[in-house]
């Protein structure tokens, strides 16, 4: 059966439930970490693997913003979603745990850190040296570009909202090119966008720590049986070299999917309720 692709840039509303059912099409959902077209091309080999796994019709969504998505995975306007960690906790927290399916191993590993970095010739030496610099964080719902970074620093006794000079610049990419360019003092991006630029110029001050990595939920009353069979059809997508494909399509260096649970984002749920529990955070 074709999978049908087709983007969606809207917020939906609440009369269009996304509900399993043998006349319509799965909707895969996406958050917007890239832009349309680069996310289409990266989910398009995914869609059609499920497609003919479960035999039906697969849509790829992508909404908006970020909040969005987790409103159209808590509200069940998709049927699976792709989504970051953070944006994780903040469903469950909203709407309650979802079934998962599986989630990413990079290089193999399923987890993954980001630095909080300066340039090569900074003379600042620690967290606490960045009191009152001016510092660039990514999304205000990245997780390795803002929130893991800003309760690093709340703990290294820095009052964010009123001793930090800080902006937030959108991408990982940005931030780093932001603090090469002298125009930041420091800045918070991921494992993968440092080492992309170090040799032009960063040094890492601190590390994060290790955190699971992205997930696929199911959220669209997907039956239990449906569940299972496209959740092992992930997990299996290393074993072939056209499942490989799909896995690298998704992202450069993804060695497979493995399985989750919950508890495995429990590190990350305590550094958010550090961060909800921060005077002027």
């Amino acid at each position: 059966m074709p999978t049908k692709l087709i983007l969606f840039l809207v917020c939906f509303s609440c009369a269009m439930q996304s509900a399993y059912a043998a006349d319509k099409p799965l909707i895969l959902g996406i958050h917007p970490y890239k832009t349309p077209s680069k996310l289409i091309k990266a989910f398009t080999p995914l869609a059609e693997h499920i497609s003919k796994v479960i035999n039906k019709p697969v849509e790829i969504r992508i909404s908006k913003d970020y909040q969005t998505h987790i409103e159209n995975i808590g509200n069940k306007k998709i049927n699976i979603g792709y989504l970051g960690p953070a944006s994780y906790i903040k469903l469950t927290q909203q709407y309650g745990k979802k079934p998962i399916l599986a989630r990413l191993e990079i290089n193999g590993k399923p987890t993954f850190q980001g630095k909080i970095i300066i340039r090569k010739d900074s003379p600042l030496q620690t967290l606490a040296d960045l009191k009152y610099k001016r510092f660039a964080f990514g999304d205000p719902n990245s997780t390795m570009s803002h929130l893991v970074p800003r309760s690093m620093l709340m703990e290294s006794g820095i009052k964010v909202a009123t001793e930090l000079k800080h902006k937030f610049l959108g991408s990982h990419d940005n931030v780093a090119l932001g603090v090469l360019t002298g125009d930041y003092d420091a800045g918070a991006v991921k494992e993968a966008v440092y080492y992309k630029y170090q040799k032009r110029g960063l040094r890492e001050l601190a590390t994060t720590p290790a955190l699971s990595e992205h997930l696929f939920v199911t959220c669209g009353k997907i039956p239990p049986g449906i569940h299972n069979k496209i959740a092992t059809s992930l997990l299996n997508l290393n074993d072939s070299e056209s499942g490989r494909k799909v896995l690298r399509s998704i992202k450069p260096g993804m060695t497979a999917m493995r399985s989750a649970k919950d508890s495995d984002y429990d590190n990350l749920r305590h550094i958010l309720d550090i961060l909800n529990k921060g005077v002027q955070w």
